[in-house]
């Protein structure tokens, strides 16, 4: 869902296990009553929320199968060894210690305590709940005991439906709907929610992060592409076999994995629920990794009358970080040195320090010199300095779009009156579409583009011809509802202000072509939004604009990898001449699949002849 600066959404998962208590709400149920004597599937119940909720069981009893001794969340997971005959109770629930837990994995125990129903993140998640009993006297029988068996969850077990569609009567909350495990992927899931599970011989769609959380799927066919990861191609087509891995070992025995690798035997652990993740098996035993062989791609070079137009995230780049020489050969070696790179998420001079520095200078020239040294062409830049903290992003970065161009393959038109507040706009000159300024911004007054990053425009010539070229960073997803949601489908509140940056870039797009038919203009970066979104009709119009991204297959159709999908966060999009000319588009995987990844995103490259 998920660039970082404008979703930050992977780097937001700091430890969302071990910070579940104190991101943690607890929904509000009557007062405790009597204490009663209840089995644990009794307690899971068969729909989202325990029907002891609120209340207070005694003597529940169960092996302990997992014990989580970090975080905030501290406690164990207990497994009723004697199930019921109905597959839509679980069998497992979380005792919340909130210190470290005095039982072990094999003790035979029982527990006094509250049943709670907590929601990972807050209720205004939309998050579903964990059912957990608080505040437990815990009295351990014996130890040493047989662990029940782990429910293998694999591609015949999980159904192909993702979700029931939820109560319309309950603002799409499928809380209160009966489980139906057998037919929906995510009833199924929740239907084992503290349960010891296990997967094996499972393919990684995500690689391992910072965090110890990497993503498997148990459908290895389940929309897979050729690199090995998983494509989300449509809100309707949810990819049922994801799941994510945590453990409760050691950090330094969690598996580095890239895209494409394999946790080869068994994987085994309860199944959890948390806040950026959903259901995720917390594993005390983990496959041995088997390496893929995923390896950077580079795109071919333009040819001599082809520009190469990309686009590239480079995620809060100042002069403190120290990418800039893996920026500069990723540009160089596996971009093929572009003529034209529209850059996003270029941070001011000092980086996060909030002093009122917006000046870039410093970050463009160490990228640039970085280019050089990588065996590079020498590029100028071009951009405009937001406002002091009014364009979104890491506060105090004041991150904007930039040009960067081959002054020895193509010519920036600098026209004077751009400003931070200034509106670009379009006129004719010699009878073609022009800009007013050159940079500009398109309309940075509008609400559209509140806290958030202005368009850049900016007037370009290759072998004569005219391009106009749109650098965009639209609204992140950030505050949108998980697909693991309570309420289904999930509200993707972000996209209300896509759509009205969408509206503008379309309707700028709308002013060149009407002085110009044929003109050739490009609106790319990072739109944050899928090619197949609303916020990408919009911005395509009635073919003003199109998407070059949808002439790849739809097996290669990602720029960046969330939760375990593959999915299109950025676009290149190109006007009638450009899409009924001769093009190429080439997505370069070279972050998104990675653990060492430099960025969050995948570049693009078009290539065409103006």
């Amino acid at each position: 869902m998920p660039s970082k600066s404008s979703a930050r959404l992977a780097a937001l998962t700091v430890a969302a296990v071990c910070s579940a208590a104190a991101v943690t709400q607890m929904i509000v149920l009557p007062a405790p009553a009597h204490a009663d004597s209840v089995r644990i599937h009794d307690i899971q119940g068969t729909t989202r929320i325990s029907p002891y909720a609120g209340r207070q069981v005694s003597d529940v009893a169960g092996i302990v199968t997992g014990v989580r001794t970090y975080g905030a969340s501290k406690g164990f997971w207990m497994q009723d060894p004697h199930p019921d005959a109905d597959p839509a109770t679980s069998e497992g629930v979380f005792v919340f210690t909130s210190s470290a837990p005095k039982a072990a994995v094999g003790d035979s125990v029982t527990v006094t305590g509250t049943v709670s129903e907590y929601v990972p993140g807050g209720t205004s998640s939309g998050n579903q709940s964990i059912t957990e009993i608080t505040k437990p006297a815990v009295t351990v029988l014996s130890s040493g005991n047989a662990v029940p068996a782990p429910v293998v969850v694999d591609a015949k077990s999980v159904p192909a439906a993702y979700t029931p569609a939820g109560d319309s009567a309950a603002n799409g909350s499928i809380d209160a709907l009966p489980l139906r495990p057998k037919r929906y992927a995510l009833d199924y899931y929740e239907s084992l929610e503290g349960m010891n599970v296990q997967v094996k011989d499972v393919r990684v769609v995500t690689a391992s992060d910072p965090y110890t959380e990497l993503w498997v799927t148990v459908k290895p066919h389940e929309n897979a592409n050729r690199r090995g990861g998983t494509v989300y191609g449509s809100y309707t087509s949810q990819n049922t076999g994801r799941l994510q891995i945590q453990s409760l070992g050691a950090t330094a025995d969690f598996p580095v994995a890239d895209v494409g690798d394999t946790l080869r035997g068994t994987t085994a652990g309860p199944l959890d629920y948390t806040q950026y993740g959903g259901y995720t098996l917390v594993a005390n035993r983990i496959g041995a990794l088997e390496s893929g062989g995923l390896r950077r791609e580079s795109t071919r070079k333009q040819s001599r009358d082809e520009l190469a137009v990309a686009t590239y995230n480079v995620e809060n780049l100042d002069p403190s970080d120290t990418t800039f020489a893996a920026h500069a050969s990723a540009i160089v070696n596996n971009l093929r040195s572009p003529d034209i790179v529209s850059l996003e998420e270029i941070q001011d001079d000092n980086g996060a320090t909030d002093d009122g520095t917006v000046t870039a200078g410093v970050t463009m020239a160490k990228l640039i010199d970085a280019i050089v040294a990588a065996g590079g062409p020498r590029y100028e830049w071009r951009s405009i300095d937001p406002v002091n903290d009014q364009d979104g992003g890491e506060p105090g970065g004041n991150i904007r779009q930039a040009f960067l161009f081959n002054p020895a393959r193509v010519s920036f038109t600098d026209r004077p009156g751009g400003g931070s507040t200034t509106a670009v706009g379009v006129t004719r000159v010699h009878g073609r579409a022009a800009l007013t300024s050159s940079p500009g911004r398109i309309d940075p007054a509008s609400e559209a583009w509140k806290s958030s990053r202005k368009p850049l425009a900016g007037e370009f010539v290759f072998h004569g011809r005219t391009v106009l070229v749109i650098a965009n960073h639209f609204a992140s997803k950030g505050g949108d509802q998980g697909l693991t949601s309570k309420y289904q489908p999930p509200v993707r509140s972000s996209e209300t202000q896509r759509h009205l940056q969408a509206t503008e870039v379309n309707s700028f797009v709308k002013d060149i072509l009407k002085v110009q038919r044929d003109a050739d203009v490009i609106a790319l970066g990072d739109i944050n939004d899928f090619e197949f979104s609303g916020t990408a009709q919009i911005l395509e119009g009635r073919g003003e604009l199109w998407s070059a991204i949808k002439s790849l297959p739809r097996s290669e159709r990602y720029t960046y990898d969330y939760q375990g999908n593959t999915q299109v966060l950025d676009q290149i999009l190109v006007s009638p001449s450009i899409r009924h000319g001769r093009f190429a588009y080439d997505s370069v995987h070279i972050n998104s699949e990675f653990h060492d990844q430099i960025s969050d995103h995948d570049p693009q490259v078009l290539r065409f002849r103006p």
